[in-house]
């Protein structure tokens, strides 16, 4: 058993460090005789084994930050997650989930794994989680990255850290990527254009038209031909909607975002996009 005399004053550094609650501060210098190098320790142990107690819980809430490099050649999403909205809407979380965008753009990491390794002020990004998840009692963690390099790339969230989109462009055009990066937050397209839909989602979709054909009453004793090109029309229609070139531009729906992009400039291409929201 301990006998060191633990003091509000070293209580209160320890909370300053380490986000931890007052009880779990003095607890945590308790049991290393008030050693507060060994006492951050302890906090972070006991964070990890909230995390293992915690592993079945679902965080579906969080926060989205997508940011670009200063040259604009790289764009990064983080997700941060966290169990509940209260938490998520917390300024000290937001900023906490800035850091570690920031940390990211800043080393030009790969992905989340690598993001766990990147060091911030002497520690790694997964031993502050692990003690900002001590400090708020929920399960916290880098739960989504994506990262894209172009010519130019545009980023924009949207929903207060909800949704984060990144565009890449084949030039400079500040202004059209953010039309772009919006378009593709409220439009949700899944491919640039029809050639790159993945091929398991093109025959998805068109197993499912045929099958719909094949039930309707009125396609009774269709040959499979007919039923065949009807089914293709009905694809094009889906690459009409679900494609972002052929979607109808929203801030302009005479034209579509491909014909956007021509007005814009002539060469003007969209490279790729990530498009990352919460749940």
């Amino acid at each position: 058993m301990s006998t060191a005399t633990i003091t509000a004053a070293e209580i209160n550094k320890l909370r300053q460090a380490t986000g931890a609650g007052m009880m779990d501060c003095r607890k945590a210098l308790t049991e290393t005789n008030g050693d507060f190098e060994a006492a951050i320790d302890w906090l972070r142990k006991q964070g990890q084994k909230v995390a293992a107690k915690r592993s079945d819980r679902e965080a579906k809430e969080g926060v989205i930050i997508a940011k670009t490099s200063a040259d604009n050649k790289t764009g990064f999403i983080v997700c941060i997650s966290c169990e509940t909205d209260f938490v998520s809407k917390n300024a000290d979380f937001v900023a906490f989930a800035q850091s570690i965008a920031d940390a990211a753009v800043a080393n030009n990491v790969n992905s989340a794994e690598e993001l766990n390794e990147v060091v911030i002020n002497g520690a790694k990004v997964s031993d502050l989680i692990n003690d900002k998840l001590a400090a708020i009692g929920e399960k916290i963690g880098v739960a989504k990255f994506e990262k894209i390099e172009a010519p130019y790339v545009a980023s924009y969230i949207h929903g207060a850290y909800r949704m984060g989109v990144l565009v890449g462009l084949s030039s400079e055009a500040a202004e059209a990527g953010k039309d772009i990066a919006m378009q593709i937050a409220a439009m949700n397209p899944v491919a640039v254009d029809a050639d790159s839909v993945p091929a398991d989602v093109i025959e998805r979709e068109r197993a499912i038209i045929v099958d719909t054909m094949k039930q309707d009453p009125k396609m009774a004793g269709k040959p499979d031909e007919m039923i065949s090109k009807i089914a293709e029309g009905k694809l094009n229609a889906f690459f009409k909607e679900q494609t972002l070139l052929a979607q109808a531009f929203v801030k302009d729906g005479g034209k579509s975002v491909g014909e956007y992009l021509k007005s814009v400039g002539a060469d003007l291409k969209v490279t790729g996009f990530k498009r990352v929201a919460l749940g």
